[in-house]
């Protein structure tokens, strides 16, 4: 299942859709969004669009899990068949590989978690050089910890990149699950670059500016 959002290029929604298809281990490839524009977009990149997202999934308050949880199950009972897991491919990520989907697919299915996340290394880390401000005023480490006198000895630490999420379905069924992070959950570790999330006009124009630099290849 791919969850995907409005963008100003259009190229690289569409450049999302066909790597998502071109991925090929997924039964089905279902684009879930309120608009007849990207879901002609999607249906021409080989995406299936069997409904539309219902108004209350469509705002931009709206959380991601209720949105997987009403894709799944729709298309259960569209299909008339039960899905194991559910991977999420957010199109604002658009640097991430098709290897990576490979990767990160066996990993999930080697660990057996609940959840499995992308995610890139840390620069900052809460135990060295992240603070925090108490109701006083005064600041602290966020994990005060004084073992820790350089960054490099601390434990590591990791930054969502937004590329990559794979569920169980079990746990999408689940009401009681809202966030990504569960008890079980995993991460895949990917390359610096697949940080790169396109929430802004100034991150599609450094995005822009790395791919004619040659730096990032999409």
């Amino acid at each position: 299942f791919g969850l995907f959002y409005l963008i100003k290029d259009f190229f690289i929604i569409s450049l999302n859709f066909a790597n998502c298809c071109c991925f090929g281990k997924g039964k089905h490839i279902i684009t879930t969004t309120d608009s007849e524009e990207i879901a002609s977009i999607a249906k021409e990149s080989g995406s299936e669009v069997p409904f539309m997202r219902p108004a209350e999934l469509a705002l931009d308050t709206s959380p991601t899990i209720p949105v997987l949880r009403h894709a799944l199950k729709i298309c259960e009972e569209l299909y008339k068949e039960k899905f194991d897991l559910v991977m999420d491919l957010p199109v604002t990520a658009p640097v991430r590989k098709i290897e990576d989907f490979d990767k990160a697919l066996n990993l999930f299915m080697e660990k057996n978690p609940k959840t499995l996340i992308s995610v890139v290394p840390s620069h900052r880390n809460p135990y060295f050089n992240m603070l925090e401000e108490d109701s006083e005023g005064k600041i602290n480490y966020s994990k005060p910890n004084n073992n820790f006198l350089r960054r490099q000895d601390s434990l590591p630490v990791y930054d969502m990149n937004n590329a990559i999420y794979i569920y169980n379905s079990d746990y999408l069924r689940d009401e009681k699950n809202t966030k990504a992070v569960s008890d079980n959950s995993i991460a895949y570790i990917m390359d610096e670059l697949t940080k790169i999330d396109i929430d802004t006009e100034l991150d599609f124009q450094i995005l822009e500016a790395l791919v004619k630099e040659g730096v990032v290849q999409i």
